[in-house]
Formats: C-alpha cells, sequence, structure tokens
C-alpha cells in the first residue's frame, strides 16, 4: 500500500492529527476559566460550565456540583462568548476535516499532491486563525454578571480579578499557533509530485478513450 505524501508529509499528517484534536478537545472542556462561588470551585469554558447556583429551600443558593452546557445559545452569558463559540467551532471542524484527509493521505496513492497538500495548508491556516480569533474574544465576556459572581466582582474586560486562565484554553491557543506557524509550513513539502512517466501514461490513456468513444460514435 503506497503512501501518497512524503516523509515530511507523513510528519506533517501527524502534527495535523495532534494539533486538530488538542483544540477540539479544549473546545468542548469546560476548563478555560477557573473561579469560585459560595465557597465551591467553578469553571467555564465558552458554552460549558461546572458547577451553578440555584435557589434551595428558603430561598437560599445551593451549589450543583455538575458540570453541563447552558440551556441554549441565547443563555450563554455574553455576546463575546457567543462568538467565541461560533468561531472557535468552526475552526475545529477545519483542522478536524484537514487532518482526516492527511491521515487518509498516509495509506492511499495519489490522494494529496503537492498542490492539494498546499491547498490544504491553506485551510489549517484559515482554521487556526479562527481559534485564535475566538481566544481573543473570550476575555471580552469577562464583564458579564454570572463571571463577576465567580471572579469576587471585580472583573471587567481583559481583567479576571480572583479568576484565572485554565489549561484548556492555553492548550486551544497552542493547537491553533501551531496549525498555523508548523503544520502550514510543512503542508508545502507534504504531497508527491506526480512522475513524468505516469503523468504521460495517463494523458495517453485519456486520450486513447476519448478517441474510441469518438470512432464509435462515428460509425453508422
Amino acid at each position: 500500500m503506497r503512501s501518497s505524501l512524503t516523509l515530511v508529509g507523513t510528519l506533517w499528517a501527524f502534527l495535523s492529527l495532534v494539533t486538530a484534536v488538542a483544540s477540539s478537545t479544549s473546545y468542548f472542556l469546560p476548563y478555560w476559566l477557573f473561579g469560585s462561588q459560595l465557597g465551591k470551585p467553578v469553571s467555564f469554558s465558552t458554552f460549558r460550565r461546572c458547577n451553578y447556583p440555584v435557589r434551595g429551600e428558603g430561598h437560599s443558593l445551593i451549589m450543583v456540583e455538575e458540570c453541563g452546557r447552558y440551556a441554549s445559545f441565547s443563555a450563554i452569558p455574553s455576546l463575546a462568548w457567543q462568538m467565541c463559540t461560533v468561531v472557535t467551532g468552526a475552526g475545529c471542524a477545519l483542522l478536524l476535516l484537514v487532518a482526516l484527509a492527511a491521515v487518509l493521505g498516509c495509506c492511499m496513492e495519489e490522494l494529496i499532491s503537492r498542490m492539494t497538500g498546499r491547498c490544504m495548508g491553506a485551510a489549517q491556516f484559515v482554521g487556526g486563525l479562527l481559534i485564535s480569533s475566538g481566544c481573543a474574544l473570550y476575555p471580552l465576556g469577562w464583564n458579564s454578571p454570572e463571571i463577576m459572581q465567580t471572579c469576587g466582582n471585580v472583573s471587567n474586560q481583559f481583567r479576571l480579578g480572583t479568576c484565572r486562565l485554565g489549561w484548556a484554553y492555553y492548550c486551544a491557543g497552542g493547537g491553533a499557533a501551531a496549525a498555523m506557524l508548523i503544520c502550514t509550513w510543512l503542508s508545502c513539502f507534504a504531497g508527491r509530485n506526480p512522475k513524468p512517466v505516469m503523468l504521460v501514461e495517463s494523458i495517453m490513456r485519456n486520450t486513447n478513450s476519448y478517441s474510441m468513444e469518438l470512432d464509435h460514435c462515428l460509425k453508422p
């Protein structure tokens, strides 16, 4: 079983898969931001949260210690986080599609050419740029009431107060940066150039096929 990738292309496929999985996993995990509320640890991503307050008996607040997503898109605490959810999700989907095609190129001949690899690298750059834009939008939502309650009521845009950024935020940003800088560069050398003999044979085969069809059509 021949590969359509060069040795550098195999490395590119592996790194593409790693960066796509790292960014996408971080996108779904609610560990972008850590804080505390009512003495309990609280964590957020863009559309998920761990531990949240509810009204108990006597109208007192109690913390429910479980993780889940917001009930609806409009329930996400801020417009910036809603935009971050869409932009980052689109970037992760793009990276996953490229990574899947790159992995298939390792075991399928003539799937990825030199030009195709460069086009896929451009797609990776766009995907990484989208995720990076989502990470840049994320701090704009730190002034929402829900975040301020978790961060000591002193947080604001680009100011965390008593909260801190989580490892998933750094993992998503790191995966995006690696996709933009390393994978995009490696993609330029990933695909194999078609051999001149194979190219001539392909042209001759197509020409002969066309001649036979034309001759068949002209016969009475």
